[in-house]
């Protein structure tokens, strides 16, 4: 059995938390770390902010959840491939 296809599908689980660390830089670029509360009297600076930190989070989350998908993804692969070298070299007949 060929592990190509699932290769593939783990390059792209590991191209989207790519695009995600990208996504998030980018969002980060237009960021304000201070927090305005008193030089902001009718509220838009700090609406902007829970708005961005709101986005922020979001793709944090996603992030998160694919980067362990990639992770437990990657290991059950890479159990597989060894598993059938293992097998595919006769060591386990050996014994």
């Amino acid at each position: 059995m060929s592990l190509l296809p699932f290769a593939i599908i783990w390059g792209l689980l590991v191209l989207a938390v790519i695009v995600l660390v990208i996504c998030r830089r980018m969002a980060m670029a237009g960021e304000d770390d201070t927090l305005h509360v008193s030089a902001d009297p009718d509220g838009r600076i700090a609406a902007q902010q829970a708005a961005m930190a709101a986005r922020l989070e979001k793709i944090d989350r996603w992030g998160k959840i694919l980067t362990i998908v990639v992770v437990v993804y990657g290991l059950v692969l890479g159990a597989a491939f060894l598993y059938q070298e293992f097998t595919a070299t006769g060591v386990a007949e050996m014994g």
